[in-house]
């Protein structure tokens, strides 16, 4: 039997791809602009004037430094010295307050390990500095 001429029927599989692909970015599209982003309402707070200080004020300045040394205002001491001083401060001052703070490359875990001893020590008025300070000054 010869050739009649007639050509067989085949799928051209690049156009169908182009359609599939078309209807993929298209329905990504669609499913992208139906999600909302849902929140709740919150009351931010807001900032306030810094007070001055008092000349009066007994308040301690707790710094911790990058190698995990301490100073108790501007004085160093060791981690072992926190808490006795704490205590004693606590009981010497009618209203014991304690601001913590830490230079530019203070470690997390001994920040963490010098807000603990306050709370060990019963102080309950705890600032944190947000101001960056070189060590020791």
């Amino acid at each position: 039997m010869a050739d009649s001429g007639k050509k067989k029927a085949r799928i051209e599989i690049i156009p169908l791809i182009d359609v599939i692909f078309f209807l993929l970015a298209t329905f990504v599209l669609f499913t992208l602009s139906l999600s909302r982003i849902q929140s709740l309402p919150i009351q931010l707070p807001v900032a306030s004037q810094p007070q001055k200080a008092d000349p009066n004020d007994d308040m301690v300045t707790l710094q911790v430094s990058d190698a995990g040394t301490y100073y108790w205002n501007r004085e160093p001491i060791m981690a072992s010295e926190i808490a006795p001083r704490l205590v004693s401060y606590k009981a010497q001052s009618q209203n014991p307050r304690v601001l913590l703070a830490g230079d530019n490359k203070a470690r997390f875990g001994a920040t963490v390990f010098a807000l603990d001893q306050v709370r060990k020590a019963g102080i309950e008025q705890v600032s944190i500095e947000t101001t960056v300070h070189t060590t020791g000054k």
